[in-house]
């Protein structure tokens, strides 16, 4: 049963998030550099990379450069945009698998759709935007 209610305003929330134990990452980003987090115990490797590991609770991590060459799994093309990107064109996301065995979820720039197959080589690319955010894309492999 649902409740009424009354359609006020949206709610934009910012927030802040401890980056301490990641900030390696941060800076790889603003450097041109991928980074992921390997776990000295279990040898899990994680990426994005992470403080503690899930597998065996460690917290002994070690950094790990990665190549960012890898293989397309899956992709999609986004036509209907979520609304805190509904200034963005339509976009492209993929699941790749990278060298290093790691699975990376991100935009896929640079291809026209046609293009875009599973099994295309990619390179995962750090990126800085215009307004300073730091991310990363792929991008194909030539």
């Amino acid at each position: 049963m649902s409740m009424p209610s009354i359609r006020t305003r949206p709610l934009t929330i910012y927030y802040d998030v401890p980056i301490a134990r990641t900030e390696k990452f941060w800076n790889g980003i603003k450097e041109g550099k991928i980074y992921a987090t390997k776990c000295k115990k279990c040898g899990t490797l994680y990426f994005p990379p992470v403080a503690d590991c899930a597998n065996c609770f460690s917290s002994d991590m070690e950094w790990v450069e990665l190549s960012g060459e890898g293989e397309v799994e899956t992709f999609t093309h986004i036509i209907v945009r979520p609304a805190s990107f509904a200034d963005e064109p339509p976009y492209t996301v993929a699941i790749a698998r990278l060298k290093e065995g790691v699975r990376v979820l991100a935009w896929l720039t640079g291809a026209k759709k046609t293009e875009i197959k599973v099994g295309m080589p990619v390179k995962l690319e750090a990126k800085v935007t215009p307004e300073g955010r730091l991310t990363y894309e792929f991008k194909p492999l030539k």
